[in-house]
């Protein structure tokens, strides 16, 4: 059974072995002895994707007979939640029940059709219901309620057809991991037609088979919260767009880390411009496992000594999560004068990125921080997709799908995108 690198439990990757480290007799004086540390100093996100929708006139709401559509990526468990107001109501929105609409079933097949059944009537419970229409007064009488799902009738008794009998959506699959989500309002000519308000979407990373937010917008039987509020009122989707993307972003592991001391060659792990060498840095860029890649470069004349650090407890290093720091490692070193080192490790949520010193790497003689140091590159040996909602990367259940381009820096911002700089997800240091 594949156990992926983001499993927050101690476990081996491959035939790694905790505080493995292997190495040939230097040759040459013995001259400085740093510690080398690597750390995981992402401030990390739960949500991987957010995005707003709306209609085509002004104002832009989504009337009876319109549509709109949302393209995104998801892996393997996530799910794509959204919220938009019931416009003729006092405070009624729309949602999927958490944690969202599922788009892959249990054997990882992408759903597509009719989702509409996934899709339910909330009441915010921040004001008293009136009947339902565009006579609606708002914004209403106040009251503090908790949030709840109108089915059939709201607590001040007016009708409502089910949800999916008044937005119709659809799922699309456009192959590798991305999908289209149609919503339709279909309200036109019923007893509960309405106009929709713009709307906010979003999907949580997943984590350990578990996402890291699975009721971004709502809680059910929970009072609401003033961004939700204000879309569930007044249909501004504003507040609730700022809050979601305030906790979008970036969340990624780091494998163990390969260091490489080295003297009188090229950084050994890999060069620009050239394909996978096919010495086990795949292995490393695709599943986190260095220890096909360390064990030949201890073959390579001119390296002195190679580590794999993996970290305490959780082997891989995980980034800040809420209160809790990110990993580190601490390696000590034995260098002398003209020696090179060289560091890699995984983008673990992504295809086959790795994070590696630039050029010839960096001189161990010296102190202090090297991050500066380290650059972000893609492996070329399997097909990119958006980084933590990808459905054949390795670390989220999947298949790597192959193919064969040449190592190269990933842009930032990339095709799918942007990232902290670099020193601002992976620090290292030499002391």
């Amino acid at each position: 059974m594949r156990i992926p690198i983001y499993k927050i439990v101690p476990f081996m990757l491959g035939a790694l072995v905790l505080a493995s480290s292997c190495k040939k007799n230097p040759g040459g004086s013995m001259t400085t002895h740093p510690t080398i540390t690597v750390e995981n100093v992402l401030d990390s996100k739960p949500m991987v994707e957010t995005g707003t929708f709306q209609g085509t006139g002004s104002p832009a709401l989504i009337m009876p007979g319109q549509s709109v559509s949302i393209h995104f990526s998801a892996a393997k468990g996530q799910a794509i939640s959204f919220v938009t107001m019931y416009g003729w109501s006092n405070d009624l929105f729309f949602a999927p029940a958490n944690p969202g609409i599922q788009v892959y079933d249990s054997t990882g097949n992408p759903i597509q059709g009719d989702v509409s059944s996934q899709i339910k009537l909330w009441d915010n419970g921040s004001r008293v219901n009136t009947t339902p229409g565009s006579s609606v007064v708002h914004p209403g009488v106040a009251r503090s309620k908790p949030v709840v799902e109108v089915v059939g009738k709201d607590v001040d008794g007016n009708s409502y057809l089910p949800a999916s009998s008044l937005v119709h959506a659809t799922l699309q699959y456009n192959g590798n991991s991305q999908f289209t989500l149609t919503l339709n309002n279909i309200s036109g000519g019923t007893a509960n037609q309405t106009p929709l308000s713009p709307g906010v979407w979003t999907i949580s990373y997943i984590v350990g088979g578990q996402l890291l937010n699975a009721d971004p917008f709502y809680m059910s039987g929970v009072l609401t919260t003033p961004a939700l509020t204000a879309i569930a009122e007044t249909g501004n989707n504003h507040p609730i767009d700022s809050t979601i993307e305030s906790i979008t972003g970036i969340f990624t592991p780091l494998s163990p880390i390969l260091v490489v001391v080295y003297k009188g060659i090229n950084n050994p792990i890999y060069q620009v411009g050239t394909l996978d060498a096919g010495i086990g840095l795949t292995l490393l860029a695709q599943k986190g496992n260095a220890d096909t890649l360390a064990a030949a470069l201890m073959k390579m004349p001119g390296v002195k000594s190679v580590y794999v650090l993996p970290a305490p407890k959780t082997t891989v290093l995980l980034p800040a999560i809420g209160e809790a720091p990110g990993s580190m490692v601490s390696q000590a070193l034995t260098v002398s004068t003209g020696d090179r080192l060289a560091i890699a490790t995984m983008y673990g949520f992504s295809n086959d990125w790795f994070f590696a010193s630039m050029g010839n790497g960096v001189d161990p003689t010296i102190t202090g921080d090297i991050s500066s140091s380290i650059g972000l590159y893609d492996d070329g040996t399997a097909i990119n997709q958006f980084p933590g909602a990808g459905i054949t990367q390795f670390n989220l259940a999947g298949t790597p799908l192959d193919t064969s381009q040449t190592i190269k820096p990933v842009p930032n911002p990339n095709a799918f995108t942007t990232l902290p700089s670099i020193p601002n997800i992976i620090r290292v240091t030499l002391n």
